[in-house]
C-alpha cells in the first residue's frame, strides 16, 4: 500500500531527526541521482557523456537537486544548474561547483524563459526541483513562465527529455490534488520520505508520471495516520473474501440487485454479471420482464424469488422519474438499512439521497457517482457545484459528499477517489482508458455488491465500530479489481492471464468477436469483457 502523508506531517517527521544532525539531504539527494541515472539506463543512454539540466529554486529542494547533481557530474555526466532563486542552497551550491556542475545563474535575467529553455534543449534529462513541498499553488511569475515555457518545449518533444520530479511536480496542490495553474509534467517523481497526497490524488497524479519514494528514515509517519491511501494487490488480496471448505452459497455472500428497466435492461445484464463473477454465493434478481429475461439468459443461475440478502445493488439503468422502479428502489434501501447491510446506490440509486429523507446514512452505504451525478448531489443537498467544479477537485467534492449524507462515496474517473466522513482518502488508478465505456459503471456496482455481501454480516453486526474504515477499503478494492479486469481485457495484463481471459471469451462471448479481436491487439473493450475478465483478475490476485 501506498500511504501518503501531508507536507506538514512530513515537515513534523523530519524535524527531530535534522535537529539531531541526520543527514536526510544526503540520502535523498543519492537516491534522486541513482534514480536519475536509472532512468537514463532505462532509456538505453550511457550515464558518462548524458547531458542533464537541474532547474533549481530555493530551499531543500533545491538543495536536493544540486547535490544529486554533484554525485552525477562525478559519474561523468555533463550536468547544468539553473538557478532561479536568489539565494539557493548554499551547501549544495558548493558541493556542485567543486564537483563541475556548470552553474548558470539565471534568477533576475531578462528573457528569462528564452534562456532556460536554450539550455533545456541541450539536455536530455531535467531535473524539477523548483518548488518543493513548502509551496503554495498556483506558482507565481517568473517560475510559472518558466514552467510554461518548459511544459510547452516538453509537449513538442515527447519522447524527450525526461523530467524527473523532486519531491513534486512544481506547480501542483501538494496536499490536495489540484491544478490551479501551470504544472511540469514529470515522467517519474522521486518524492522523499513518504509519497504527498497530490502526487496519488487526481487530477495532479496524471501529471506525476511513475512515483518512486524515498525512504530516509521516517519512522514517526508509521504511526500516523495517512491523508490518503492506494491499495496493490497484496492489500486487496488480504481482503478479497475466499470461501472455505465449510462454506455454502448463503455464508458466502447473497446480493439483492435492483436494476435496469424497459428503457436500459441491459444495465441489469451488467450490473448482475460483474457481481456473479466477483465470486459470491448467490445473486436475488428484482426487476421488470424485459431485464428479468435478459438476466435469466445471460445468467440462469441468478435467483427471482425474494428472500434474506446481505448486501444490495440498486440503480443501475432505473430511472428515478419512472415511479414503480423508483419506489422499488426506495424499499430496497429501507430493507437495507433496517437490516444494517451494505447497501451499494449507483446511477438512479443516487436520487435517494438528493433530499434530507436519508440525512444521515451509514458508512456502509456507498454512492457510486461519476463527476456530473456528484455535482447534482451535492446541489440538492445545498451545496451547489458543477461538474468541471468536480473534475477539478474530486477529492475535496468526494469528501464533503460524504459528510453531508454520511455514506461512503466512490466517485469514479480516470483515478476513482474513495472516502468516507472521515478516515483516509483512497485513490485507485488501476484501469486502462479503455475502461471509458458505456456500461462499465454496472459492472463495478456488482463487482461492489458482491465484495460487500461477503462482508455483510460482519458489518450488519459490528455495533462497536471495530470494522470502521472497511466499507471504504472495500470499495477501493473492488474499483482495484474492476481496474485489473479491464487491463486484462484490453489485453495489457499479464500474459498468461490474458490468453485465459481470451480463451474464456472465445467460449462465452462469441456475439462479442469484433470486441475481443480488438481487446487482444490491446485496444477496445466492452463492458461485458471487462466482467468476463473478473474472475481471472480475481484468481491472478489471490495467486
Amino acid at each position: 500500500m501506498i500511504r501518503a502523508h501531508t507536507a506538514a506531517d512530513v515537515r513534523a517527521a523530519e524535524e527531530p531527526l535534522l535537529a539531531a544532525g541526520e543527514p536526510l539531504m544526503d540520502r535523498a539527494a543519492f537516491a534522486l541521482a541513482t534514480h536519475v541515472a536509472g532512468e537514463l539506463r532505462r532509456r538505453g543512454h550511457r550515464i558518462p557523456g548524458s547531458v542533464i539540466l537541474l532547474l533549481v529554486g530555493g530551499g531543500n529542494n533545491g538543495g536536493d537537486a544540486l547535490f544529486a547533481g554533484s554525485h552525477l557530474a562525478r559519474r561523468g555526466c555533463q550536468v547544468h544548474a539553473a538557478l532561479l532563486a536568489e539565494h539557493p542552497h548554499a551547501a549544495g551550491l558548493a558541493a556542485a561547483r567543486a564537483a563541475g556542475v556548470r552553474v548558470h545563474a539565471l534568477a533576475g535575467a531578462p528573457d528569462l524563459d528564452d534562456a532556460v529553455v536554450a539550455l533545456a534543449r541541450r539536455a536530455g534529462v531535467w531535473v524539477d526541483a523548483l518548488t518543493g513541498i513548502g509551496a503554495r499553488a498556483p506558482l507565481r511569475e517568473p517560475v510559472a513562465g518558466v514552467v510554461t515555457a518548459l511544459a510547452a518545449e516538453r509537449a513538442a518533444s515527447p519522447d524527450e527529455p525526461v523530467v524527473v520530479a523532486v519531491d513534486v511536480p512544481s506547480g501542483i496542490g501538494v496536499d490536495d490534488g489540484a491544478l490551479p495553474g501551470p504544472v511540469l509534467p514529470a515522467d517519474v517523481t522521486v518524492t522523499v520520505g513518504a509519497a504527498k497526497p497530490g502526487l496519488l490524488l487526481p487530477p495532479a497524479a496524471a501529471l506525476a508520471g511513475r512515483v518512486e519514494v524515498v525512504d530516509v528514515g521516517l519512522a514517526t509517519l508509521a504511526g500516523q495516520a495517512p491523508a490518503v491511501c492506494r491499495l496493490s494487490g497484496p492489500d486487496v488480496a488480504d481482503l478479497w473474501p475466499v470461501p472455505g471448505p465449510a462454506d455454502h452459497k448463503y455464508t458466502r455472500g447473497v446480493l439483492g440487485v435492483v436494476a435496469g428497466s424497459q428503457a436500459y435492461p441491459g444495465a441489469a445484464v451488467l450490473a448482475v454479471a460483474g457481481a456473479v463473477r466477483t465470486g459470491l454465493g448467490m445473486v436475488r434478481y428484482s426487476g421488470p420482464e424485459a431485464p428479468t429475461s435478459l438476466v435469466h439468459a445471460r445468467h440462469p443461475e441468478v435467483v427471482t424469488a425474494p428472500g434474506r440478502v446481505q448486501a444490495w445493488t440498486i440503480g443501475c439503468g432505473i430511472d428515478p422519474d419512472d415511479v414503480a422502479r423508483a419506489e422499488e428502489m426506495e424499499e430496497g434501501l429501507a430493507a437495507g438499512l433496517a437490516a444494517r447491510v451494505p447497501v451499494v446506490l449507483d446511477a438512479g440509486g443516487l436520487s435517494l439521497v438528493h433530499d434530507d429523507a436519508h440525512a444521515d446514512l451509514p458508512a456502509t452505504v456507498v454512492l457510486t457517482p461519476h463527476a456530473g451525478e456528484l455535482a447534482a448531489l451535492l446541489t440538492a443537498r445545498g451545496e451547489e457545484t458543477t461538474r468541471e467544479a468536480v473534475d477539478g477537485a474530486p477529492a475535496r467534492h468526494a469528501r464533503l459528499a460524504a459528510e453531508v449524507t454520511g455514506a461512503t462515496v466512490l466517485l469514479k474517473g480516470p483515478t476513482t477517489v474513495v472516502a468516507a466522513p472521515d478516515g483516509p482518502l483512497y485513490a485507485q488508478s488501476d484501469a486502462t482508458p479503455w475502461l471509458a465505456t458505456a456500461g462499465a459503471g454496472d459492472v463495478l456496482a456488482g463487482v461492489l455488491g458482491a465484495l460487500l455481501a461477503g462482508y455483510g454480516d460482519a458489518l450488519a453486526v459490528d455495533a462497536e465500530g471495530r470494522l470502521a474504515g472497511l466499507p471504504a477499503s472495500l470499495a477501493a478494492a473492488a474499483a482495484y479489481v474492476h481496474g485489473q479486469a479491464a487491463r486484462l481485457a484490453a489485453g495489457q495484463g499479464t500474459p498468461i492471464l490474458r490468453d485465459v481471459v481470451f480463451s474464456v471469451r472465445r467460449t462465452s462471448h462469441r456475439e462479442d468477436d469484433i470486441s475481443r479481436h480488438g481487446a487482444a491487439a490491446g485496444g477496445p473493450i466492452t463492458a461485458l469483457d471487462v466482467a468476463a475478465a473478473l474472475p481471472v483478475a480475481v484468481a491472478g490476485l489471490l495467486r
